[in-house]
């Protein structure tokens, strides 16, 4: 209620579990991480189904506390609906954040509320491990398959295959 009343105009904050979650500055290596998977998924999905740092909705159990805003999320369709809320996690292809100094935070806590969710499959790039760690089939509210695909490696997207290494800094 209080982001609607607008008391945080201009701020950049995610609401997480009840808490305001300050969505703070980005270091370089976390902004080109950002252009370079932006541009991967713009050539696979295009760029009308890639929503960039905008709110999904959670499970309706978590609804209330929780509105995440993936650095990326791929929209399975687009609709009209979405001018009046905001698409579900079931509502969604991938959802991806780039991690530099919150991957214990993304790979955890966010990994489980987007498999409550039903995002079918998460990724989050490890810019300091030199990884994209990839969650698939969530089940339960939990991924089921957790791979950590290293830098050397690819990862399929769209019946693309992805070099790991033209996603990180």
């Amino acid at each position: 209620q209080m982001l609607a009343a607008g008391l945080f105009a201009g701020q950049r904050f995610e609401l997480i579990d009840g808490d305001l979650i300050d969505k703070m500055g980005q270091k370089p290596p976390h902004s080109q991480a950002l252009r370079l998977v932006h541009a991967w998924l713009v050539k696979i999905f295009g760029a009308g189904r890639i929503q960039v740092q905008q709110p999904i909705e959670a499970a309706a159990a978590e609804r209330e506390r929780s509105l995440p805003e993936p650095d990326f999320s791929v929209l399975a369709e687009i609709k009209g609906e979405y001018g009046r809320r905001h698409p579900r996690g079931d509502e969604l292809l991938l959802a991806v954040e780039v991690a530099d100094t919150t991957v214990r935070y993304d790979a955890t806590l966010k990994r489980d509320m987007y498999a409550r969710a039903g995002v079918p499959e998460y990724w989050v790039l490890d810019i300091g491990g030199r990884r994209l760690i990839v969650h698939r089939k969530p089940v339960e509210g939990k991924f089921e398959q957790i791979d950590s695909v290293p830098e050397n490696a690819t990862v399929s997207a769209g019946g693309m295959q992805i070099p790991v290494s033209e996603l990180l800094p």
